[in-house]
């Protein structure tokens, strides 16, 4: 398929998640999209590309087929929890400076429009087990050779609960997906609009790792497992994290977003005054910085796990800057929520 053949269908940046969950475009038929040159794995599977959607736009299965379509090849079905949690309210998606950050900002201004970076807040919304669980098992029959379908998953913090009951509700959910068919599962460490534990987790690597081995007991050692961190400035915590956790994981996914709060023009906070996670292109510095940083890490260790690079990849040029940097792998989402032909394009600029 080439690029202007493709469906076009972008997510409604206007419309609620529940909106967009209900909206999945039709796939279309076409053949399907030729094996990128090169020999790719994807934590020791093979894979036709290095090319993969991040845990966010893939709502459900019809979103996964979608972009399935369009050249990617790692497809991480959207954060799952062991129950129903709603959405946070609009706005879920708020259009800010596309200027580069470099991850000490506090503040990042509100943009008339789209240009590549927006402000998330959806709050890691879940359907219930039942649905996910059944929406997992016909997913997977779908893909074709050469692809696989990674399933995000989080723990929810209850009331009297400590970290122990928090891993065994991730590692309850792991199960599920792993039971439901997924190639692979993806443990959410990092969510900035979320202040409990369970969003936080990549800051406290002696918690993460308990949380870590917990899935990994119940998975089993053969289901590869990757976590999503989040952004760490500083060395120590972040080769703290990869050491700790390194030990029960197969992949790193780095970075989810960068923390600020965010601003109207007229000088008030959005959002309450909490901080949202701010995506797209103005996050690729800091992020494939920190993927260089973890680098070091593996190599200075000999730690036996990938990278996955994830953070403002628009372009071929960009998906080489992050394995030049040390990445196995790289991960889309805002650049193809915007433009869902994103995949097809990398493809056909690739040399």
């Amino acid at each position: 398929m080439n690029p202007s053949e493709s469906p076009q269908r972008k997510f409604q940046i206007d419309q609620s998640y529940d909106w967009n969950f209900a909206h999945a475009p039709q796939t279309a038929e076409s053949s399907p999209v030729a094996k990128l040159p090169g020999d790719w794995t994807f934590c020791g599977k093979a894979v036709n590309s290095p090319l993969g959607i991040a845990a966010g736009p893939l709502l459900n299965g019809n979103w996964v087929r979608y972009y399935a379509s369009l050249g990617f090849d790692v497809l991480t079905y959207k954060t799952v929890r062991s129950g129903v949690r709603e959405c946070y309210p609009l706005p879920n998606l708020v259009p800010v400076s596309s200027e580069m950050m470099n991850g000490t900002e506090q503040v990042t201004p509100t943009a008339s429009e789209m240009d590549g970076t927006w402000a998330v807040s959806f709050g890691m919304p879940s359907k219930e087990p039942e649905f996910w669980k059944n929406d997992i098992r016909e997913t997977k029959q779908s893909l074709g050779s050469g692809q696989l379908l990674s399933v995000s998953v989080v723990g929810t913090m209850q009331d009297g609960w400590g970290i122990d009951e928090l891993g065994a509700d991730y590692a309850q959910c792991a199960f599920w997906a792993v039971e439901s068919g997924a190639d692979c599962v993806e443990m959410n460490f990092s969510c900035p609009n979320v202040c409990s534990e369970d969003g936080q987790l990549f800051q406290n690597p002696t918690e993460a790792a308990t949380v870590a081995e917990a899935v990994r007991k119940r998975i089993g050692a053969d289901v590869p497992l990757l976590v999503k961190i989040g952004f760490l400035p500083d060395n120590e915590l972040l080769a703290e994290l990869l050491l700790k956790v390194g030990e029960f994981v197969n992949a790193f996914v780095s970075t989810n977003s960068l923390p600020t709060q965010v601003s109207r023009e007229e000088g008030d906070l959005l959002f309450s005054g909490a901080s949202r996670g701010i995506c797209g292109r103005a996050i690729r510095d800091a992020s494939v910085d920190q993927i260089r940083r973890c680098r070091t890490v593996v190599e200075t260790h000999g730690l036996p796990v990938e990278l996955v690079g994830v953070g403002g990849i628009e372009t071929a040029a960009d998906v080489r800057q992050y394995l030049d940097a040390g990445a196995n792998s790289v991960q889309l989402a805002t650049a193809a929520m915007v433009n869902p032909e994103v995949g097809l394009q990398i493809r056909s600029d690739w040399s």
